[in-house]
């Protein structure tokens, strides 16, 4: 996985306040989940990699350019979706995405055409030539997300793509983010607060708190189980198959009525002892698979620790 972005002890202060304190951090290649509770950094970050605002100290390379000296370069290369709206009133939506095509040094001509193609990419229709004040919270994402891609970026930052999305729309666009990153060779960090959508596309996952990084790691690597885990989702004399594994030394919970999360402090016999105590109470087991550390509690205890060592 190639080095994208390599930032070193990066700080960042307004003021009395600092924002980032002594931040370090490699981008590779692949989808990067950017988490973080209000406060803890994420925008005055991303501002930083795109050179929108100076640091205060460190040093850091992006796409093969340094941060001090080469920051519309490093634009150049970049698709930035904000969080926030960023339109001017009166134009249509396919005005908004030709003109962001344009202002990325696209022709007037070749820019319309692309403006169309990553409408269509997006699922927008007849809807484009609307003025977009007119648009709902999901079209204005949609627009929002086309004006990012519509140069052909070699790297994205996604700032709550998802924000104000039903779930169709929710998981249209992930999926469209996903075909970017896995087929087309872009590469992206995402910014957000729905946990959920990090656990769907990312593949590394980075958390921000107070200023610095707190957690740098892959999605698989954290959602790992430290003990042999599995979740299963059984019938039958589920009480009394409860008690058998807990006799039989397993820790046993019920997350559901018919779901049983199992672990055990050894991986010896694990699974041939599960199917003997179901076996011994008439339990049938319908599905087994290996249990995995949600990322809702991975973001929690790094938050609480980051609290802990901060008061």
């Amino acid at each position: 996985m190639s080095l994208l972005i390599q930032l070193e002890n990066i700080v960042k202060n307004y003021r009395s306040t600092r924002a980032l304190d002594g931040v370090n951090l490699e981008v590779r290649t692949g989808v990067t989940g950017l988490l973080g509770p209000n406060g803890a950094g994420k925008s005055t970050l991303i501002k930083v990699i795109l050179g929108l605002v100076k640091i205060t100290s460190g040093s850091g390379t992006v796409l093969g350019h340094r941060m001090r000296k080469e920051s519309r370069a490093i634009r150049d290369k970049i698709g930035y979706m904000t969080e926030d709206d960023c339109y001017i009133p009166g134009m249509t939506g396919i005005e908004v995405v030709q003109f962001a095509a344009c202002l990325s040094g696209l022709p007037s001509v070749e820019g319309l055409r692309r403006a169309h193609e990553i409408l269509d990419f997006c699922g927008m229709k007849q809807e484009r030539y609307r003025n977009i004040e007119t648009f709902s919270t999901g079209m204005r994402q949609k627009v929002k997300f086309a004006a990012a891609i519509v140069h052909d970026p070699e790297f994205l930052i996604l700032d709550e793509p998802t924000s104000g999305l039903d779930p169709e729309e929710r998981e249209a666009l992930l999926y469209r983010i996903k075909i970017l990153c896995t087929q087309m060779g872009k590469s992206a960090i995402i910014s957000t607060h729905i946990l959920p959508d990090v656990q769907a596309i990312c593949d590394q996952v980075v958390i921000l708190a107070n200023g610095q990084i707190r957690l740098d790691d892959k999605l698989e690597s954290l959602n790992a189980t430290v003990a042999p885990t599995v979740t299963l989702v059984a019938s039958g004399n589920l009480d009394g198959f409860s008690e058998g594994l807990s006799s039989a030394g397993f820790t046993v919970s019920r997350p559901a009525n018919q779901t049983l999360r199992v672990e055990s402090s050894t991986h010896d016999g694990f699974l041939n002892s599960v199917w003997k105590v179901a076996s011994q109470h008439d339990v049938i087991v319908h599905s087994l698979t290996p249990a995995k550390t949600s990322l809702e509690e991975i973001f929690m205890q790094t938050i609480q620790e980051a609290t802990h060592a901060n008061s």
